[in-house]
C-alpha cells in the first residue's frame, strides 16, 4: 500500500530537517564536526587523568578504568546533547513556524536524530580505538548495544519533545537543564561501578532508568553477554511510555506555536 501524499510529504520534510541539522550544526564545517566528536574523547581523557593519575583509581573486574567509564560515558554524552539541542531547536524554524503548517514535533525528531546518530558513529570510533590499543571490547556486544541505543533514542526523543515545548513557555528551561544533567550524570554508576554505591543508597541510583541502561552496555560490550532478557521489554516499554508522555505534552501545547515562539 503506498504511502498517502501527507505521509510521503511528511517524510521529505523529515529528511530535509535532518540533512540541514547534520549539515548545518556539524558537517558544514569541519571544526563543528571535530568538536562534536573530539568534546567527548577530550572529556573521557581528562576524567582519565583525574581519577587514574591524581585519585589512582584502578581497574574494576579486570577492566581498565579507561574502559569501564567509556562504555557508559559516550551513551550519556550524546543523550545530553541531544536533550540540549532539541530544547532549542524549535527557535531556529521560528520564520517557518510562523508561516507554514507542518506537525511540529518533526524539528524534534530531526535534531535528536542528527545528534545520536552522529554519536553513535562517534561511539563506534571509540570502541575500535579502545581495541586498537589493546582494550578487551567485545563487539559482538554490539548485537545488544544497537538495539539499546535505539531504546534510548526512543526515551530521549520523548523526553526532548516534552522540554522543547515547555521551553517555548518558559525560557529558563534551557539553562535549568544543564545543571540538571550534570547532577544526574554524577547520580549514574559511570564514572564509578554500583556495587561501590552504600547499600543504604543503592536502590535510589538503580530506580535511575540510565544506571540499567550503563550496566546492560558494559554486560554487552565488556563480558561479552548478548542473551535476551526480560528487563529489555521493559526497559522499551518504559522509553515507550516516556514517549508517549512527552509527545502527549508537545500535542497539546504545540497549537500556541505560532503566537509564543
Amino acid at each position: 500500500m503506498a504511502p498517502t501524499p501527507g505521509v510521503a510529504r511528511h517524510r521529505a520534510l523529515l529528511r530535509n530537517f535532518l540533512r540541514r541539522e547534520l549539515s548545518v550544526r556539524y558537517l558544514g564545517s569541519y571544526t563543528g564536526l571535530a568538536w562534536a566528536l573530539l568534546h567527548p574523547l577530550a572529556l573521557l581523557a581528562v576524567y582519565y587523568f583525574v581519577f587514574t593519575m591524581v585519585f589512582r583509581a584502578g581497574g574494576y573486574q579486570g577492566k581498565s578504568f579507561l574502559l569501564f567509564v567509556a562504555v557508559a560515558l559516550w551513551p550519556w554524552l550524546a543523550a545530553q546533547e541531544a536533550l540540549q539541542r532539541a530544547t532549542v531547536s524549535l527557535a531556529s524554524y521560528a520564520g517557518l513556524i510562523r508561516k507554514v503548517a507542518f506537525p511540529h514535533e518533526i524539528v524534534i525528531y530531526a535534531s535528536v536524530s542528527a545528534t545520536l546518530l552522529l554519536q553513535f558513529a562517534g561511539y563506534l570510533i571509540v570502541l575500535v580505538a579502545l581495541a586498537a590499543f589493546g582494550e578487551p571490547v567485545r563487539f559482538a556486544g554490539l548485537l545488544i548495544a544497537v538495539p539499546l541505543w535505539l531504546v534510548m533514542a526512543l526515551a530521549v526523543t520523548g523526553l526532548a519533545l516534552a522540554l522543547a515545548a515547555l521551553q517555548v513557555y518558559i525560557r529558563d528551561i534551557e539553562h535549568i537543564l544543564m545543571p540538571t544533567l550534570m547532577i544526574l550524570m554524577y547520580l549514574t554508576p559511570i564514572l564509578y561501578p554500583i556495587a561501590l554505591v552504600p547499600d543504604e543508597l543503592r536502590p535510589w541510583v538503580v530506580a535511575n532508568p540510565f544506571a540499567w541502561l550503563v550496566d546492560r552496555m558494559r554486560d554487552a560490550l565488556l563480558e561479552g553477554r548478548i542473551a535476551f532478557a526480560w528487563g529489555d521489554l521493559a526497559a522499551l516499554a518504559v522509553a515507550a511510555a516516556i514517549f508517549a508522555g512527552g509527545r502527549w505534552v508537545f500535542l497539546r501545547l504545540s497549537p500556541q506555536f505560532e503566537d509564543l515562539i
